[in-house]
């Protein structure tokens, strides 16, 4: 099967029954200016490594809709039927939306569920409907309801307000929600935390038994409450600063941040959007028209798939691709090595990571503008003495024109099953964002015991102005 940079990752192929073509395409050698090759006669003079094509089918765990799609509701029930109470289940998913309207629509998110449009504004892509988290599974109680996501849609509720009804490691990104937002679960039982960014509610965001959220560069219609902790930067419509009575804590501005890379549709073709760095921000980066950023094609990206060896997402990223983790599970048995500025490693549906035999699942080199977003590190059974690590020791580099960022990069030790991990993020390099994470020792699920899922710190930072 040649690799055409041209041709689009969905063509030919219905959204609800793509298949893997990964296998046929790494046996293709790539065009010979990959390799660094004068001709072709040249390449059969010189035994030279086969380059990985760039760009791919995303896989069958990434789900693509677009208006004229059937079924759409019953899809999105299947997926919330086996991900609804899967919290430690092996299930990953990306439901993903074209540009265009949908009616009628309630997607209910479990467990490793991201939904997303795929326009350059969540405005591009509507469901008039729901985007809903509860807590069924947990008799009401939305303080486990982690590990899931919602990106650049807009969406207008059919009772007028949205239920997203979670705790930590669900970020709500991009959204544009047409009336007001409720973040606790249906009967006002507990919820544990959350994270807005980069979104507009026009109507006001009800937290009422939401006990801490930060919320940031975004604009609502209105707050309504405050448990015990909420926290606002460059917030259209904030609640003033009032801590601790009411704990309000406002900053006008957001002093330095860079939104989340996110995939979207330029025609038919798959493209990764890379929005620039804003300081002191205040508001959404897509309100007044296209956010400022550069894109890159799929095309320049190694779609990876479960079941890849760290040798070839090494290999892929020697040959100067970027990664894109497709949903899964990934079995680390060397780091992944990012070692060229700039590089992307963008996750969907909450790839996932993990290092079976002791080692760190991903090293970056002390460079430039490195993007790290959207996934989870499981620590393995074997101690690993780090599971991320931004720079290496004695970092020096300023990095404050194009700083590398950690986004929704959630770590769990134990819990999934037995997992041990002396520090779970080291942050060596200077001016490096973190932005959204959560670094989690098991206190529930399997693998769990005060001996048995050993961490002893969550994040180290060793670089400056981090």
């Amino acid at each position: 099967m040649p690799h055409t940079p041209t041709h689009s990752p969905d063509s030919g192929r219905s959204p609800l029954a793509r298949r893997s073509v990964l296998g046929a395409m790494a046996a293709t050698a790539a065009a010979p200016a990959l390799l660094g090759m004068s001709s072709p006669a040249s390449a059969a003079s010189v035994q030279q490594p086969r380059a990985l094509p760039g760009g791919g089918d995303l896989g069958p765990n990434v789900i693509v809709f677009d208006p004229s799609t059937s079924g759409i509701q019953a899809k999105l029930d299947e997926v919330f039927r086996q991900q609804e109470s899967a919290q430690f289940g092996t299930g990953r998913y990306a439901l993903l939306f074209k540009p265009g309207t949908y009616n009628g629509l309630n997607a209910q998110l479990g467990f490793y569920t991201s939904i997303a449009g795929l326009g350059l504004s969540p405005d591009d892509t509507t469901i008039n409907g729901d985007v809903t988290v509860d807590a069924g599974w947990f008799n009401g109680n939305a303080t486990q309801n982690f590990w899931r996501s919602a990106e650049n849609l807009a969406l207008a509720p059919v009772s007028g307000t949205n239920r997203w009804a979670v705790a930590q490691a669900a970020p709500f990104r991009r959204m544009h929600v047409k009336g007001g937002l409720n973040l606790s679960p249906t009967g006002y039982g507990w919820a544990s935390g959350g994270y807005i960014a980069d979104s507009r509610i026009d109507g006001s965001v009800g937290p009422y038994s939401q006990q801490q959220w930060y919320t940031r560069d975004s604009s609502v219609g209105g707050w309504l409450n405050a448990v015990w902790n909420m926290v606002f930067s460059g917030v259209q419509g904030a609640p003033a600063q009032s801590f601790p009575n009411p704990p309000y804590t406002t900053l006008d501005t957001t002093p330095v941040s860079r939104e989340k890379p996110f995939l979207y549709l330029n025609g038919s073709e798959y493209r990764v959007f890379l929005p620039e760095q804003r300081t002191n921000a205040r508001g959404t980066t897509w309100g007044s028209g296209t956010p400022r950023g550069t894109s890159l094609p799929l095309t320049q990206f190694y779609v990876a798939k479960p079941g890849v060896t760290a040798a070839t997402l090494n290999a892929a990223l020697t040959q100067g691709l970027h990664l894109l983790l497709t949903p899964g599970i990934y079995h680390l048995d060397q780091p992944i090595q990012v070692n060229r500025a700039n590089t992307v490693v963008l996750g969907l549906g909450y790839a996932t990571l993990i290092p079976d035999n002791g080692v760190t699942a991903l090293k970056t080199a002390d460079v430039d503008g490195v993007r790290l977003a959207g996934f989870l590190i499981d620590a393995g059974p074997v101690n690993s003495s780090t599971l991320l690590e931004v720079g290496p020791t004695g970092a020096s580099a300023n990095h404050s024109a194009n700083p590398t960022t950690v986004q929704d990069v959630f770590v769990r030790i134990g819990g999934a099953g037995a997992g041990k991990a002396t520090t779970s993020m080291v942050i060596n390099s200077r001016n490096t964002i973190i932005d959204h994470t959560w670094v989690w020792r098991a206190d529930h699920g399997t693998g769990v015991g005060w001996d048995t899922n050993r961490a002893d710190y969550g994040i180290r930072v060793n670089g400056d102005d981090v």
